[in-house]
Protein backbone atom coordinates (compact mmCIF):
# COMPACT_ATOMS: atom_id res chain seq x y z
CA UNK A 1 0.00 0.00 0.00
CA UNK A 2 1.34 3.21 -1.06
CA UNK A 3 0.88 6.77 0.84
CA UNK A 4 1.96 9.98 -0.88
CA UNK A 5 2.13 13.60 0.72
CA UNK A 6 2.21 16.38 -1.46
CA UNK A 7 1.84 20.25 -1.00
CA UNK A 8 1.15 21.06 -4.55
CA UNK A 9 0.84 25.17 -3.98
CA UNK A 10 -2.73 25.33 -5.88
CA UNK A 11 -4.36 22.35 -7.47
CA UNK A 12 -6.01 23.97 -9.92
CA UNK A 13 -2.36 25.25 -11.17
CA UNK A 14 -0.82 22.21 -11.06
CA UNK A 15 -3.52 19.75 -11.62
CA UNK A 16 -1.89 19.27 -15.33
CA UNK A 17 1.25 17.99 -12.77
CA UNK A 18 -0.86 16.00 -10.70
CA UNK A 19 -2.88 13.75 -13.38
CA UNK A 20 0.42 12.28 -15.11
CA UNK A 21 2.20 11.97 -11.92
CA UNK A 22 -0.99 10.25 -10.03
CA UNK A 23 -1.20 7.72 -13.27
CA UNK A 24 2.57 6.72 -13.01
CA UNK A 25 3.22 6.74 -9.28
CA UNK A 26 0.06 5.16 -8.50
CA UNK A 27 -0.30 5.88 -4.82
CA UNK A 28 -3.03 4.25 -2.97
CA UNK A 29 -3.98 7.69 -0.75
CA UNK A 30 -2.61 11.16 -1.35
CA UNK A 31 -2.87 13.51 1.32
CA UNK A 32 -2.74 16.94 -0.56
CA UNK A 33 -2.08 20.83 1.43
CA UNK A 34 -2.53 23.90 -0.01
CA UNK A 35 -4.94 23.43 -2.68
CA UNK A 36 -5.62 27.43 -2.76
CA UNK A 37 -9.32 26.25 -3.86
CA UNK A 38 -13.14 26.50 -2.75
CA UNK A 39 -14.74 22.96 -2.55
CA UNK A 40 -16.46 23.54 -5.44
CA UNK A 41 -13.38 24.46 -7.22
CA UNK A 42 -11.98 21.16 -6.37
CA UNK A 43 -11.25 18.56 -9.44
CA UNK A 44 -13.10 15.96 -7.67
CA UNK A 45 -14.38 14.24 -11.46
CA UNK A 46 -10.80 14.62 -12.98
CA UNK A 47 -9.60 12.74 -10.07
CA UNK A 48 -12.98 10.09 -10.28
CA UNK A 49 -11.40 9.54 -13.98
CA UNK A 50 -8.07 8.17 -12.46
CA UNK A 51 -10.33 5.87 -9.52
CA UNK A 52 -9.78 8.32 -6.57
CA UNK A 53 -12.77 9.22 -4.35
CA UNK A 54 -11.69 12.06 -2.78
CA UNK A 55 -12.31 14.17 0.17
CA UNK A 56 -12.09 18.26 0.38
CA UNK A 57 -11.27 21.11 2.94
CA UNK A 58 -11.49 24.78 0.90
CA UNK A 59 -10.58 27.92 2.22
CA UNK A 60 -10.63 29.87 -1.32
CA UNK A 61 -7.00 31.29 -2.25
CA UNK A 62 -5.72 30.16 0.97
CA UNK A 63 -4.85 26.65 2.54
CA UNK A 64 -6.80 23.84 1.76
CA UNK A 65 -6.57 20.03 2.38
CA UNK A 66 -7.64 17.17 0.92
CA UNK A 67 -7.61 13.09 0.73
CA UNK A 68 -7.74 11.00 -2.36
CA UNK A 69 -8.21 7.20 -2.30
CA UNK A 70 -8.33 4.15 -3.95
CA UNK A 71 -9.06 2.11 -1.04
CA UNK A 72 -12.31 3.42 0.26
CA UNK A 73 -12.49 6.88 1.98
CA UNK A 74 -15.63 7.06 4.51
CA UNK A 75 -15.58 8.62 7.89
CA UNK A 76 -14.01 12.08 7.29
CA UNK A 77 -13.48 14.60 9.69
CA UNK A 78 -12.69 18.27 8.99
CA UNK A 79 -10.70 20.86 10.72
CA UNK A 80 -8.79 21.94 14.23
CA UNK A 81 -10.50 24.47 16.55
CA UNK A 82 -9.09 27.33 14.55
CA UNK A 83 -11.68 27.04 11.87
CA UNK A 84 -8.82 27.29 9.31
CA UNK A 85 -8.59 24.55 6.44
CA UNK A 86 -5.41 22.97 7.36
CA UNK A 87 -6.44 19.70 8.71
CA UNK A 88 -8.74 16.73 7.14
CA UNK A 89 -9.16 13.21 7.87
CA UNK A 90 -10.65 9.94 6.97
CA UNK A 91 -10.14 6.09 7.28
CA UNK A 92 -8.81 4.77 4.03
CA UNK A 93 -8.80 0.60 3.77
CA UNK A 94 -6.98 -0.62 6.99
CA UNK A 95 -5.91 2.96 8.55
CA UNK A 96 -6.67 6.38 9.35
CA UNK A 97 -5.04 9.34 6.91
CA UNK A 98 -4.52 12.65 7.67
CA UNK A 99 -3.54 15.62 6.01
CA UNK A 100 -1.95 18.58 7.68
CA UNK A 101 -0.81 21.47 6.77
CA UNK A 102 0.94 23.54 9.80
CA UNK A 103 0.62 27.11 9.95
CA UNK A 104 4.30 28.87 8.74
CA UNK A 105 4.67 30.85 11.89
CA UNK A 106 6.23 33.91 10.16
CA UNK A 107 8.90 35.32 12.55
CA UNK A 108 9.32 33.90 16.16
CA UNK A 109 8.66 37.09 17.33
CA UNK A 110 5.00 36.87 15.52
CA UNK A 111 1.53 36.42 17.28
CA UNK A 112 1.50 33.54 14.08
CA UNK A 113 4.40 31.29 15.69
CA UNK A 114 2.34 30.97 19.05
CA UNK A 115 -0.19 30.23 16.67
CA UNK A 116 1.52 27.59 15.54
CA UNK A 117 2.57 26.00 18.12
CA UNK A 118 -0.88 26.01 19.94
CA UNK A 119 -1.81 24.25 16.61
CA UNK A 120 0.35 21.54 16.78
CA UNK A 121 -0.53 20.96 20.44
CA UNK A 122 -3.69 20.79 19.12
CA UNK A 123 -3.04 17.86 16.81
CA UNK A 124 -1.21 16.34 19.33
CA UNK A 125 -4.08 16.48 21.83
CA UNK A 126 -6.47 15.18 18.94
CA UNK A 127 -4.11 12.08 18.94
CA UNK A 128 -5.08 11.47 22.40
CA UNK A 129 -9.14 11.05 21.44
CA UNK A 130 -8.41 8.46 18.98
CA UNK A 131 -9.52 5.00 17.97
CA UNK A 132 -6.67 3.10 19.15
CA UNK A 133 -7.83 -0.01 17.51
CA UNK A 134 -7.04 1.48 13.93
CA UNK A 135 -3.04 2.65 13.05
CA UNK A 136 -3.14 6.69 11.70
CA UNK A 137 -0.68 8.07 8.99
CA UNK A 138 -0.26 11.48 9.48
CA UNK A 139 1.45 12.91 6.59
CA UNK A 140 1.72 17.13 5.14
CA UNK A 141 3.24 19.95 5.10
CA UNK A 142 4.74 20.76 8.61
CA UNK A 143 6.93 23.92 8.40
CA UNK A 144 9.39 22.05 10.38
CA UNK A 145 12.78 20.66 10.00
CA UNK A 146 12.66 17.72 12.37
CA UNK A 147 16.44 18.14 12.93
CA UNK A 148 19.82 20.29 11.67
CA UNK A 149 20.27 17.32 9.40
CA UNK A 150 16.58 18.09 7.51
CA UNK A 151 18.10 21.60 6.85
CA UNK A 152 20.62 22.83 3.88
CA UNK A 153 22.85 24.97 5.99
CA UNK A 154 21.11 25.33 9.75
CA UNK A 155 23.40 28.17 10.54
CA UNK A 156 21.75 30.59 8.21
CA UNK A 157 18.28 29.21 9.80
CA UNK A 158 19.32 30.61 13.34
CA UNK A 159 16.39 33.06 15.06
CA UNK A 160 14.09 31.59 12.10
CA UNK A 161 11.34 29.53 12.24
CA UNK A 162 10.99 26.23 11.14
CA UNK A 163 14.16 24.92 12.78
CA UNK A 164 13.33 26.55 16.21
CA UNK A 165 13.34 24.42 19.94
CA UNK A 166 9.88 25.33 20.51
CA UNK A 167 8.55 23.99 16.98
CA UNK A 168 10.87 20.86 17.19
CA UNK A 169 9.66 19.87 20.78
CA UNK A 170 5.93 20.47 19.87
CA UNK A 171 7.05 17.82 16.73
CA UNK A 172 8.77 15.97 19.30
CA UNK A 173 5.44 15.48 21.25
CA UNK A 174 3.64 14.82 18.76
CA UNK A 175 5.65 11.98 17.83
CA UNK A 176 5.57 10.73 21.48
CA UNK A 177 1.63 9.71 21.01
CA UNK A 178 3.08 6.72 19.27
CA UNK A 179 4.02 7.87 15.78
CA UNK A 180 7.57 7.66 13.89
CA UNK A 181 8.87 9.75 11.33
CA UNK A 182 9.35 6.93 8.24
CA UNK A 183 11.31 9.09 6.05
CA UNK A 184 14.08 9.38 8.95
CA UNK A 185 13.23 5.96 10.56
CA UNK A 186 14.55 3.91 7.05
CA UNK A 187 17.19 6.98 5.71
CA UNK A 188 18.86 7.58 9.25
CA UNK A 189 21.36 9.89 7.47
CA UNK A 190 20.50 11.36 4.14
CA UNK A 191 18.74 14.86 4.25
CA UNK A 192 15.65 13.85 2.00
CA UNK A 193 14.69 17.77 1.46
CA UNK A 194 11.10 18.21 0.44
CA UNK A 195 10.73 22.04 -0.23
CA UNK A 196 13.31 24.86 -2.10
CA UNK A 197 12.78 28.26 -2.46
CA UNK A 198 11.86 29.36 -6.06
CA UNK A 199 14.70 31.97 -6.04
CA UNK A 200 18.14 32.16 -6.19
CA UNK A 201 18.25 28.52 -7.82
CA UNK A 202 17.68 26.79 -4.55
CA UNK A 203 16.26 23.72 -6.53
CA UNK A 204 19.78 22.95 -8.80
CA UNK A 205 21.89 24.13 -5.50
CA UNK A 206 20.19 21.40 -3.42
CA UNK A 207 19.36 24.52 -0.99
CA UNK A 208 16.65 22.59 0.94
CA UNK A 209 14.36 21.76 4.01
CA UNK A 210 13.03 18.45 5.03
CA UNK A 211 9.32 19.52 5.93
CA UNK A 212 7.00 17.56 4.44
CA UNK A 213 6.33 14.45 6.76
CA UNK A 214 5.11 11.11 7.09
CA UNK A 215 4.28 10.21 10.70
CA UNK A 216 3.06 6.50 10.83
CA UNK A 217 1.74 4.76 13.82
CA UNK A 218 4.51 2.79 15.24
CA UNK A 219 2.47 -0.41 14.68
CA UNK A 220 3.03 0.28 10.86
CA UNK A 221 6.84 -0.16 11.67
CA UNK A 222 7.21 -3.27 10.72
CA UNK A 223 5.09 -2.98 7.43
CA UNK A 224 7.51 -0.13 6.40
CA UNK A 225 9.04 -1.40 3.34
CA UNK A 226 9.81 1.72 1.53
CA UNK A 227 10.32 5.74 1.95
CA UNK A 228 10.40 8.16 -1.27
CA UNK A 229 11.25 11.82 -2.14
CA UNK A 230 9.87 12.52 -5.55
CA UNK A 231 12.39 14.80 -6.90
CA UNK A 232 11.56 14.67 -10.27
CA UNK A 233 8.15 16.24 -9.67
CA UNK A 234 9.78 19.17 -8.20
CA UNK A 235 11.51 19.92 -11.57
CA UNK A 236 10.53 20.92 -15.22
CA UNK A 237 7.67 23.34 -15.80
CA UNK A 238 5.27 25.17 -13.25
CA UNK A 239 6.70 22.79 -10.15
CA UNK A 240 4.77 23.27 -6.76
CA UNK A 241 7.67 24.25 -4.54
CA UNK A 242 7.51 20.95 -3.02
CA UNK A 243 8.04 17.61 -4.17
CA UNK A 244 6.25 14.27 -3.31
CA UNK A 245 6.80 11.98 -0.84
CA UNK A 246 5.80 8.70 -0.40
CA UNK A 247 6.01 5.45 1.69
CA UNK A 248 5.32 1.84 0.78
CA UNK A 249 3.34 -0.31 3.60
CA UNK A 250 3.05 -4.05 3.43
CA UNK A 251 -0.35 -4.13 3.83
CA UNK A 252 -3.19 -5.49 2.26
CA UNK A 253 -5.35 -2.71 0.77
CA UNK A 254 -6.99 -4.49 -2.65
CA UNK A 255 -9.48 -5.82 -0.40
CA UNK A 256 -10.53 -2.60 0.31
CA UNK A 257 -10.64 -1.15 -2.88
CA UNK A 258 -13.84 1.09 -4.09
CA UNK A 259 -14.62 0.61 -7.75
CA UNK A 260 -15.65 4.22 -8.96
CA UNK A 261 -18.10 4.56 -11.50
CA UNK A 262 -17.65 7.44 -14.20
Amino acid sequence: MRVATWNVNSVRARIERIVPWLEESAPDVVLLQETKADDGQFPSATLAALGYESAHYGQGRWNGVAILSRVGLRAVERGLADGEARMISALCGPLRATSCYVPNGRALDDPHFAAKLRWLDALRDRREDRDRGVPEVIGGDFNVAPADLDCYDPASFVGATHVSGAERAALDALEATGLTDAWRHLHPHEPGYTWWDYRAGAFHLDHGLRIDLLLVEDSLVPALEAATVDREARRGPKPSDHAPVWIDLALESDTHRVEVDV
